[in-house]
């Protein structure tokens, strides 16, 4: 009898926050270029797939279609971008988001489980 590995899965990585105000410009160089070997070597592993960066212009439509200016880069849940893990399981993917420098420079990341299914009202929470 053979124990099947699950399938493996896709999950969100959001990064919000603001980099640590005490860090030089020369500490953030070195956080990102440890950030971009990180998840280049990730991608290549097929462990990541690549997001991208945002900018920090932006507008928010809500309910009736107001529009207001937003994001707010000043807030420190800001989101500077995303990318994918894909792994067996959220815990495993919580555990490869951890190697990521930039965690210890003032960055946050969110993990979320990508649902393969079309949202129903059955299904929407």
């Amino acid at each position: 009898m053979t124990s099947e590995q699950p399938a493996a899965a896709e999950y969100l990585v959001i990064s919000r926050g603001q980099w640590d105000e005490t860090l030089s410009r020369d500490d953030i160089q070195s956080a990102t270029e440890k950030f971009y070997a990180w998840y280049d070597r990730l991608i290549e592993e097929g462990k990541m797939k690549p997001g991208q960066r945002l900018t920090a212009e932006g507008k928010t439509v809500a309910r009736k279609g107001v529009i207001t200016d937003g994001p707010f880069s000043e807030s420190k849940e800001a989101i500077g971008g995303y990318w994918f893990i894909v792994a067996q399981s959220l815990d495993e993917a919580v555990q490869i988001a951890k190697g990521n420098p930039c965690l210890d420079c003032g960055l946050s990341l969110e993990i979320r489980p990508i649902d393969p299914q079309r949202a129903t009202a059955n299904n929407t929470r």
